[in-house]
């Protein structure tokens, strides 16, 4: 019985060595953090949007994650569709500015124009909102007109940085879990070579941009 349980206490410990192991791996090699908790599929889609409307590409990357975990058929109680989780009606405003038919449910399922439009969304509420990726974060989750009230009643303007004052709890931990995000994937996937700064006159925002 002793000897049973010396045995069962072995293989107990081998287990949590292994476990370890395993979590050291994920936390600590890059390779491994991205393809377990970092990877970065669509990526030729993301990056030619990004380009093409000059959106942070680490920051579209990052929305994606966390409104739906790239799965392309998402669908939330509140009806947003899709891999950038976008509202019917929203699409349909995006789709008539670009000049394109109202897309379908169906179409809102397609990865490259689900993309498409969540990036120029996402370019669009840049410009609204100064280029501060915080309320242009706030309001891709809570509204736009949600995030202009808020502008209004706070004196909030384009320095605007403290995150914790949202008023919303979804929204606020959104916009948190975003940005750490952001970071890693610029950890894991930034480089220096092919990249250049804008030049401030050359800003669609009031923040700094890369160019591919």
């Amino acid at each position: 019985m002793r000897r049973r349980r010396r045995f069962s206490i072995k293989r107990f410990l081998v287990f949590i060595i292994i476990i370890c192991a395993a979590v050291y791996a994920v936390v600590n090699f890059p390779s491994t953090q991205k393809k377990v908790l970092y990877p970065f599929p669509y990526r030729a889609e993301i990056e030619r949007y990004s380009r093409n409307y000059q959106v942070d590409r680490f920051l579209a990357v990052s929305v994606m994650k966390v409104e739906s975990n790239f799965h392309d058929d998402a669908r939330s109680g509140s009806g947003a569709v899709g891999l950038m989780q976008l509202m019917p009606e929203t699409a349909a405003w995006i789709a008539f500015c670009l000049n394109e038919n109202p897309p379908s449910i169906s179409e809102m399922h397609e990865c490259e124009k689900n993309i498409k439009y969540g990036i120029w969304y996402l370019a669009e509420l840049e410009d609204e909102f100064f280029g501060n990726d915080i309320l242009a974060l706030a309001a891709y989750n809570a509204g736009r007109g949600n995030v202009q009230h808020w502008i209004k009643e706070n004196g909030w303007d384009e320095n605007f940085s403290d995150i914790d004052a949202i008023p919303y709890d979804e929204t606020r931990n959104y916009v948190k879990r975003v940005l750490q995000c952001r970071e890693k994937y610029s950890e894991l996937y930034g480089s220096a070579i092919g990249y250049k700064l804008i030049q401030l006159s050359e800003l669609r925002f009031a923040s700094l941009k890369f160019l591919y």
